[in-house]
């Protein structure tokens, strides 16, 4: 059942980390955070509990953080320059 939460979780995130980027606020943003936080909790629960892959678990693991992360970054830098436009 862990799995699939994670999973769900993961997949949330990807979505929530997109639509952020084209259409960013600070409110999607912060989700995003969220859904990272719960994405790797969740990765590091199964791999406490369950070790058996662990190599395979941790590469994708740490290619889907590279990928998020370098969204949610691009992300806050957009609404850097959007908060420096309007000031």
């Amino acid at each position: 059942m862990i799995i699939l939460i994670h999973v769900i979780i993961a997949l949330s995130s990807i979505g929530i980390a997109s639509l952020a980027f084209f259409k960013p606020t600070m409110k999607k943003l912060l989700t995003s955070y969220g859904f990272i936080l719960g994405t790797v909790a969740t990765g590091t629960y199964l791999l406490v509990a369950y070790p058996s892959h662990i190599l395979e678990s941790c590469l994708m693991g740490l290619a889907y953080l590279m990928v998020i992360s370098a969204a949610t970054v691009a992300t806050h830098v957009r609404l850097r320059r959007r908060a420096e436009v309007t000031i």
